[in-house]
């Protein structure tokens, strides 16, 4: 089974390496930022199923980024590293959208249970999905794990996104796939703007998808979308 994927902003360099390091000898994916508008890129570029966020961060702080990822992200947990112990902070971290806050210093086996906590109560509301990583249809190979596209002698390298959904719509390969259920899955929230990413999204695939006419992805309109693999057996 595919390990949870963590989004660590921390400014202490010293703090920063021993919670990465300790998070990935437990298991978890774990993506290490300094600062906060490089976390907050992490975070629009890629798909995380937790987030650690020190509070006092260059750039731009903890509390300023949760904000801007709650405008289109109400799901994805999001606990807070901080020095500070005032009940004010407390406060705003809860009515900013923040799952958690954990006030340093800390140990390490408290906060491992916090994040095991939030994402096994994640976890029991996700829909549950098979753990099938590689496909055939049509003349594709699609390896999940390796982000390939395969067809003859051609590979493609996907991003993460194209990967996430194409693996979606293998998965229901001939079968309608929810666009809500996508973006729940994929974004974390089907947000208007992340139903427009998601259509840019679904246009790369098409291009890549090109080499072999058979395949082809569907658009159900009012519903989402649909991969199929015969093309003229479709009305």
């Amino acid at each position: 089974m595919a390990s949870f994927r963590i989004l660590l902003v921390e400014d202490d360099p010293n703090l920063g390496q021993i919670l990465n390091e300790y998070l990935t000898l437990k298991g978890y994916e774990t993506k290490l930022c300094r600062d906060g508008e490089e976390g907050l890129l992490a975070f629009k570029r890629d798909s995380f199923d937790l987030c650690l966020f020190d509070v006092m961060l260059p750039k731009k702080d903890g509390f300023s980024m949760a904000k801007e990822i709650r405008k289109n992200d109400s799901v994805t947990p999001i606990i807070f590293l901080t020095a500070k112990s005032m009940k004010e902070d407390t406060i705003e971290g809860f009515k900013i959208g923040g799952d958690d806050y954990i006030t340093k210093p800390f140990s390490m086996e408290e906060l491992l249970l916090r994040i095991q906590a939030i994402l096994r109560r994640t976890a029991e509301h996700s829909p549950q999905i098979s753990d099938q990583k590689e496909f055939d249809f049509g003349a594709f190979h699609f390896d999940f794990d390796k982000q390939l596209l395969n067809i003859g002698a051609q590979s493609t390298k996907l991003t993460s996104k194209e990967s996430e959904l194409l693996r979606l719509l293998c998965l229901h390969l001939n079968q309608p796939l929810d666009r809500s259920v996508a973006l729940k899955m994929i974004w974390r929230d089907d947000s208007y703007f992340n139903a427009r990413s998601m259509d840019v999204y679904i246009a790369k695939l098409r291009k890549h998808l090109k080499a072999d006419p058979s395949v082809q992805i569907m658009t159900l309109h009012g519903s989402g979308f649909k991969l199929i693999t015969d093309v003229k057996d479709q009305s």
